[in-house]
């Protein structure tokens, strides 16, 4: 791949009023490939002046008599980039050296080389052409500010769609930087001054002491500064903030400063504060019923008792259902700013595709952004609000595959046994993420054994009788994993599927692994059962209804890479959000097609009607005011013909969908656009 110049029709501007000088330089700077302009007078030479001029030629005497200030102030004005070059052309002795105007005008141009006449042809060619080399060297650099500027900008979309402040602490003066939003969080304008003492009286007295001890811990030790208080904004009313930072050290390694980002949580704590309340005084009213009950009689004690259990399991599981749907909602929107930042990262690392450090940077980014959606992953599972491919699976075939990987996961000093009946098992679900599921489950079971022992792995089958908890009558496959690790107590036990809680250390483990698993499990209209004891171990089954259908299959033939796909396509992309719009178009103009983008359900409609000549839709499916499953009933009515692809964050789809629409998940990466659109054309041939 060729290397692109900057500025390469960047040219020589001459000034030399007397005689041929300045013919003869600019014929020379010809020979030499330099193309050239000639300036009459020292105005017009100024006036000449901009970004693409490569140096400047000017003999001594034209400047020594002239006024410089409007060259100077040129010259004082440039942007932080540019230096441009002059070479001066002296007579005979008139170098710097020994001629003070000369050593003056060197002062006042900045970046200058003389040249004394006559001069050699070779030496005046060899001067210009390493004015011409810096010259360049600046050109690059304008494009590297540029290119930062542009990051900056991104940076700035991204902190701003996520409601994020952001600020830096210098450790040594304790000066504060801040972000508009940051400021705002604490309740100032975004033209108010914002100093670290500013901060400091703004935090609830109670939350101050805490604050600054954290701050003193994360300077003393690099840990990551992560907390949560009490705000009094100007008006004296209190809010919450919650502030991450990291600490950022010189290349001595000494801290310099910290540099984080802020966000406000009142509405979660009064959300919390409010629950809290709620649960309290329902609480109140469950004891005080209870005792009435106990005083007026004793076989009613025992019924209240079951009641109470009863109730607490309601409880438990409509806050687990709250805690699901606010999980599903953040997935949801956190997947719609990751598709954003995937897109552009993608395409981005094509267009720099000869920048080494620039790739590091970009698959650093992008690395994070994957893990970021595999999150996502999780969260959506434990929210029941994944799209599943549920088809028959045989559980022994799938434990049999699964089973280097697992060895590799657990390492030398964990054996794998594994038990299975000699009849087939084959279950209804999505086989993708029952190997998540049961790798997952290896690797806790891992992690409660740090001196090592057997992990058994077993499948049965069995019928379920009656309804008890999750599981309603039927028969299931069950697959067992079970350890010989410390074990959990029973409150541990209570608390295991709840989502972010861990016994392992702090950065070992988002604490999402069991509550993805029990939503899994749920949603393929099962049940996840735990039994542990401390000192003996646990037992985790995953009860999965069994499928009537047993025509598992064996093998999925390769998706086709984007290289493999062609044809250009005329596409209507619709969506909401103007971020991901925006991305999506790019990734579709990259891969060939032509793009015209619709911001709403009635837009595309519109469109539709006026120009049907559209070989595609792809649509957000949570738009407001007309979801993507009603624009695609609409355009069935007008256009059946149309191929239609519905893009989401998580399943919210019908269950049931027309089979001509097909799902995207989001985030996607291009070679998962481009595949589905190929499908898309498959399907119709």
């Amino acid at each position: 791949m060729v290397a692109i110049i900057p500025n390469r029709n960047a040219v020589a501007l001459i000034h030399a009023p007397i005689g041929r000088d300045a013919q003869l330089a600019s014929a020379l700077l010809g020979e030499a490939g330099i193309a050239s302009r000639i300036a009459a007078d020292l105005p017009a030479f100024v006036a000449g002046l901009d970004e693409d001029v490569a140096f400047g030629v000017v003999t001594e005497e034209a400047l020594r008599s002239s006024d410089l200030r409007q060259l100077s102030a040129w010259i004082a004005a440039q942007p932080s980039w540019s230096d441009l070059p002059f070479i001066i052309l002296t007579h005979r002795g008139g170098g710097p050296e020994r001629n003070p105007a000369a050593a003056r005008l060197s002062e006042a141009l900045g970046n200058v080389s003389f040249v004394e006449r006559p001069f050699h042809v070779t030496t005046f060619v060899s001067v210009a052409r390493s004015a011409l080399r810096g010259r360049r060297r600046q050109y690059e650099a304008r494009v590297r500010i540029e290119a930062l500027d542009e990051g900056e900008r991104r940076l700035q979309t991204a902190l701003g769609a996520g409601r994020l402040g952001a600020w830096e602490l210098d450790l040594e003066s304790r000066t504060l930087t801040t972000s508009p939003t940051c400021r705002a969080i604490f309740g100032h304008r975004a033209e108010d001054t914002f100093t670290y003492a500013d901060l400091l009286s703004s935090i609830h007295p109670q939350d101050r002491e805490r604050m600054q001890q954290a701050v003193k811990a994360t300077i003393e030790t690099g840990v990551d500064y992560a907390i949560e208080y009490r705000t009094v904004w100007p008006d004296q009313t209190v809010h919450w903030a919650e502030i991450r930072a990291q600490l950022y050290r010189d290349r001595s390694g000494k801290a310099v400063k910290m540099i984080g980002v802020s966000s406000d949580i009142t509405d979660r704590i009064r959300s919390e504060e409010h629950q809290r309340q709620l649960n309290e005084i329902l609480e109140e009213r469950v004891t005080a019923r209870t005792e009435e009950l106990h005083k007026a009689h004793s076989a009613v004690m025992a019924e209240m008792a079951q009641r109470e259990r009863a109730e607490q399991q309601l409880r438990q599981a409509q806050k687990m259902e709250a805690i699901g749907q606010l999980t599903g909602g953040v997935a949801h929107d956190f997947n719609n700013l990751l598709m954003a930042v995937l897109g552009n990262l993608e395409l981005l690392r094509k267009y720099l595709e000869t920048d080494p450090k620039a790739l590091r940077l970009i698959e650093s980014a992008l690395q994070g952004a994957r893990r970021g959606a595999s999150l996502t992953q999780r969260l959506l599972a434990f929210a029941r609000r994944q799209d599943l491919q549920v088809a028959p699976v045989d559980l022994g075939n799938l434990v049999r595959g699964m089973a280097d990987l697992m060895k590799r996961s657990v390492g030398s000093g964990i054996v794998i046994d594994t038990s299975f009946p000699e009849e087939l098992i084959v279950v209804l679900a999505d086989a993708n993420q029952l190997e998540l599921a049961l790798l997952n489950l290896v690797v806790n079971a891992r992690d409660a054994m740090p001196a090592g022992g057997t992990i058994r792995i077993g499948l049965r089958q069995e019928r379920q009788i009656v309804q008890e908890g999750e599981l309603v009558p039927g028969q299931y496959g069950i697959l067992s994993v079970v350890d010989e690790g410390h074990g959990m107590d029973e409150d541990t036990l209570k608390k295991a599927i709840e989502p972010f809680f861990s016994t392992k250390e702090l950065g070992k483990g988002t604490g999402l692994g069991l509550s993805m698993i029990h939503g899994l499990a749920l949603q393929m209209k099962g049940a996840m059962e735990l039994k542990s004891a401390p000192g003996l171990g646990t037992t985790a089954e995953l009860w999965i209804p069994v499928s009537h259908d047993t025509n598992v299959s064996q093998s999925v033939a390769p998706e086709p890479v984007v290289s493999d796909l062609s044809g250009s396509k005329r596409i209507l992309l619709v969506d909401d959000d103007f971020l991901i719009a925006m991305s999506s178009a790019d990734m579709l103009a990259d891969l060939g097609h032509e793009v015209v983008e619709a911001h709403s359900g009635r837009t595309a409609l519109e469109i539709l009607r006026s120009d049907a000549r559209f070989d595609l839709l792809i649509t957000d499916y949570s738009m407001p005011g007309m979801t993507g499953g009603e624009l695609a009933k609409a355009v069935r009515a007008l256009i059946p013909d149309l191929p239609i692809l519905i893009a989401s964050g998580y399943a919210e789809l019908p269950s049931e969908p027309d089979s001509g629409i097909a799902r995207l998940g989001k985030p996607y990466s291009q070679q998962q656009l481009a595949l589905e659109i190929f499908k898309a054309f498959s399907n119709r041939k």
